[in-house]
């Protein structure tokens, strides 16, 4: 059954990057690009991914979108016409992924109990974090606690962007106030 809902899920993910990739009006794209972080958000679930599925539901669909949103209000909503042809983009997006695809052909199978990932520091991880933290949850313990400076640089990141596009936004109002006073003062 997870089988059958993660083809469903990865398939409809597919079928929006589709839609994203044709549409031109940018309301529209902004639109699906949420519902395409909803819908990783939902594969972050059915994986036992609940932070990442948080995460992704929250800034993917969530932030994002609210941002986005606010751009296009101040922007034209549909997308100019491509001046130049497609290939040169198309050849660079498969030629990476199919490099992607290669280096994955060498990785162990998934959900496999004697690979690296679930043989190494993530036992040590289990076997000490309550003891050496406090903390019950061990994904908590882990982003809170072991990668506590990763995790606050993150953040840091994250917040750094989100201030930035509100001062981008908070310019370009100001700028059209003041274009609209000027029009306004040389009025007969």
């Amino acid at each position: 059954m997870e089988q059958l809902i993660n083809m469903v899920l990865l398939t409809l993910l597919a079928l929006i990057t589709i839609g994203i990739i044709r549409v031109r009006n940018l309301f529209a794209v902004v639109v699906l690009a949420g519902a395409y972080s909803f819908l990783m958000a939902s594969v972050m679930m059915v994986l036992d991914a609940v932070d990442v599925a948080m995460t992704e539901a929250a800034v993917g669909a969530g932030i994002s979108t609210v941002l986005a949103l606010g751009a296009l209000h101040l922007t034209k909503t549909e997308e100019a016409a491509p001046r130049f042809s497609a290939i040169l983009p198309l050849f660079v997006a498969v030629g990476t992924g199919a490099m992607l695809i290669y280096g994955t052909w060498e990785l162990p199978g998934f959900g496999l109990a004697d690979t690296p990932m679930n043989t190494g520091v993530g036992l040590d991880y289990l076997d000490r974090s309550m003891a050496e933290t406090g903390i019950p949850n061990v994904v908590t313990s882990v982003l809170a606690s072991y990668r506590g400076y990763d995790t606050l640089g993150e953040t840091v990141v994250i917040f750094t962007g989100g201030i930035g596009v509100l001062i981008l936004l908070t310019a370009v109002r100001r700028r059209r106030r003041l274009a609209g006073d000027r029009d306004k003062g040389s009025a007969p």
